[in-house]
């Protein structure tokens, strides 16, 4: 390998987890226009068992295949299983129980606090430090995600503390789960973490939607929406791209980097959301709009910025070194 291809490739694996973080986020803000068309002609939970169904074929077949294998022999797998307890499993059914309960403002003001809860519990379970500037820039990226909730419309069913008991739940399941899969990805490639996460979604949401439309009686039709296109498109990003493909990139962006640089990224889905919300089905862009993604991306950009800069005055060296 010659000096120049080292250097790229160097500069490339130093970038490589900032670029998994803008990817996932994109992924996961295109997803509730995919998640909102699907919703309109099935339900949630019907939708959660056959996106983790697809996502666990999608990952066996890339491991069968021998893309990115996986090796769990002499690993100690109750690690990475805990991961995916949190995430998909508790998150999913808390978030999607506190969303039903609460306003699109409140929904979007505690989900926005991931990224301190995470900062919070990488330092108690990792040791991992934060700086006071780092934390003001996680700060003013947590306050774009409340501008823009805020400036929303707040149309939502109102139940009073029981939703932001379940969001509260929806945040620690998200924090625990970063935390987590840090601490597999010591064991586990950030392949086999999703692998793991995938199956274990597929198995609990296949399970809870059938009980729950055997226990309605109308079994007999559980697979029907899987004959409307619009279903089936959906399904496909859904299980393909905003599981397999994003989860893939989270738990990379998250091996590489502090999980509280790698969360932070989390708020970015807010300003995709909203652009392609915009772009794609004509909604409007306020001042408060622009004023939160101006903060969201601001604070990502100085968490991150300050993150390298501290490494490199520590002497930690760069990811591809690692």
């Amino acid at each position: 390998m010659t000096a120049s291809s080292a250097a790229t490739r160097g500069a490339f694996d130093r970038a490589a987890p900032y670029l998994a973080g803008l990817g996932f986020a994109s992924i996961f803000g295109l997803s509730f226009l995919f998640t909102k068309s699907a919703l309109d002609r099935i339900d949630f939970l019907r939708l959660l068992g056959f996106r983790f169904a697809l996502a666990a074929a999608v990952v066996s077949l890339i491991a069968i295949s021998g893309i990115m294998p996986v090796r769990f022999r002499g690993k100690n797998v109750t690690r990475v299983l805990s991961v995916a307890l949190f995430q998909p499993i508790a998150y999913f059914l808390f978030e999607t129980n506190g969303i039903m309960r609460s306003s699109t403002s409140q929904a979007g003001m505690m989900i926005a606090l991931i990224p301190i809860a995470v900062a919070i519990l990488s330092r108690i379970f990792l040791g991992e430090r934060v700086t006071p500037a780092q934390m003001v820039f996680i700060v003013l990226s947590v306050s774009g995600v409340m501008v823009v909730a805020l400036g929303g419309t707040g149309s939502g069913n109102e139940h009073g503390m029981s939703g932001l008991l379940f969001l509260f739940g929806a945040v620690c399941s998200a924090a625990l789960y970063n935390v987590f899969s840090r601490r597999s990805s010591a064991q586990f490639s950030p392949f086999e973490i999703t692998f793991v996460m995938m199956w274990t979604g597929a198995i609990a949401f296949k399970i809870i939607s059938l009980l729950t439309h055997w226990r309605q009686g109308n079994l007999s039709g559980y697979f029907a929406p899987l004959a409307i296109p619009e279903v089936v498109g959906s399904l496909l990003y859904l299980g393909v791209v905003s599981s397999v493909l994003a989860f893939f990139l989270v738990n990379f962006a998250i091996s590489r980097l502090p999980v509280s640089q790698a969360a932070v990224f989390a708020n970015l889905v807010t300003v995709v959301s909203i652009t392609a919300g915009v772009l794609i089905r004509g909604e409007t862009f306020g001042l408060a709009s622009l004023a939160g993604a101006v903060m969201i991306i601001s604070g990502v950009f100085g968490t991150n910025y300050l993150g390298q800069r501290n490494d490199r005055d520590r002497g930690i060296p760069a990811p591809d070194a690692v």
